[in-house]
């Protein structure tokens, strides 16, 4: 299978080309960033000698003769343009953007006019452990964002038996190069070493994104209270959610039930920790609990499960492959 990824130059889009070269169904045929004109060892020094294909200037109907399905690695806005034109001329999608995974009036609201309202109402939003079975059967797949991911991981198993009029409070911690690799005040090194705080708290882009998926999962509209941090590590994400139980349950019980199945969730006796996840499509979870009062924890690699890994799960669902083919499962310990 012939693939392309577009917007090489960043941290998601190298986590890409690491897992394609050694996948053994994906063939690496089309990479490209807004400008080309280099080599990928240019763009990433530790692909010297492993990997050298030329790195083009981004062209849909290029892509369209090379590849059969391709990875969208650009930022949103910019990415719903390019997927329109490769849905027309029949190339499967994989946006890992936030430009397909919100409902128009949501995304217009925190994000931008929506450039192409037609593909939009097609796209599955990419989390396999809830939409499997659509992923397989999708051509344009919304690739969820890294908190979301870990976040509704944690509250999903729970949807049922949680208080209608109880507000979810999450409290998420991401490593620095979730933010990308073009340099920010709150990335400085001076500014986050031996640091962390909270940015954007109750406001941050991504609170819809999951209010949303808790909203068409549970039939209600829950308050959802997130809250996101900044850690001075390179990569990783934990998340704590808080949550109220109508009535006493056996929450250990409910969440081993729901990810009986689930190849890359595993549900753990002790507290979660980033390292344990980090390199892996892996997410890590705990949950304990007093009376109606839950504590759920979720740590899971951001540049991996919370993007890149899963954007190839989602790709081989599509593609008829083995969901684990070509998938990291070993963790950078130590």
């Amino acid at each position: 299978m012939r693939v392309a990824i577009i917007g090489a130059s960043g941290y998601t889009g190298l986590e890409l080309i690491k897992m394609l070269i050694s996948h053994p169904h994906f063939e690496i045929t089309y990479i490209a960033t807004t400008e080309g004109g280099v080599k990928a060892s240019a763009l990433h020094p530790s692909l010297v000698g492993v990997f050298e294909q030329e790195v083009l200037k981004a062209d849909a109907k290029e892509v369209a003769k090379h590849a059969d399905l391709a990875f969208l690695a650009l930022p949103h806005q910019a990415a719903m343009g390019f997927a329109k034109e490769l849905l027309e001329l029949h190339v499967k999608v994989v946006d890992l953007s936030a430009d397909y995974r919100l409902e128009l009036e949501a995304y217009e609201k925190h994000y931008c006019e929506h450039q192409d309202k037609e593909h939009l109402q097609e796209a599955v939003y990419g989390l396999p452990e809830i939409h499997k079975e659509k992923i397989k059967a999708a051509r344009l797949i919304a690739n969820p964002g890294c908190y979301p991911t870990a976040s509704l991981l944690a509250v999903l198993p729970f949807l049922s038996y949680l208080k209608k009029d109880a507000p979810i409070f999450l409290d998420a911690k991401s490593g620095v190069s979730g933010a990308g690799k073009k340099l920010s005040q709150t990335s400085h090194f001076v500014t986050i070493n031996e640091n962390i705080f909270a940015y954007n708290p109750l406001k941050h882009r991504h609170e819809p994104e999951i209010a949303e998926k808790i909203a068409q999962a549970s039939g209600h509209a829950y308050e959802v209270n997130f809250i996101p941090h900044l850690l001075p590590v390179s990569r990783g994400m934990l998340v704590s959610a808080y949550l109220q139980t109508s009535e006493v349950i056996d929450a250990k019980a409910v969440l081993q039930s729901f990810y009986k199945e689930a190849r890359f969730v595993r549900v753990r006796e002790n507290p979660v920790d980033i390292k344990s996840v980090a390199g892996t499509n892996f997410c890590d979870l705990f949950v304990t609990q007093k009376g109606t009062s839950l504590f759920v924890s979720s740590a899971i690699d951001n540049l991996l499960r919370g993007a890149s890994s899963q954007a190839v799960v989602n790709a081989n669902l599509m593609c008829g492959f083995e969901e684990s083919a070509g998938i990291p499962i070993i963790a950078y310990v130590p």
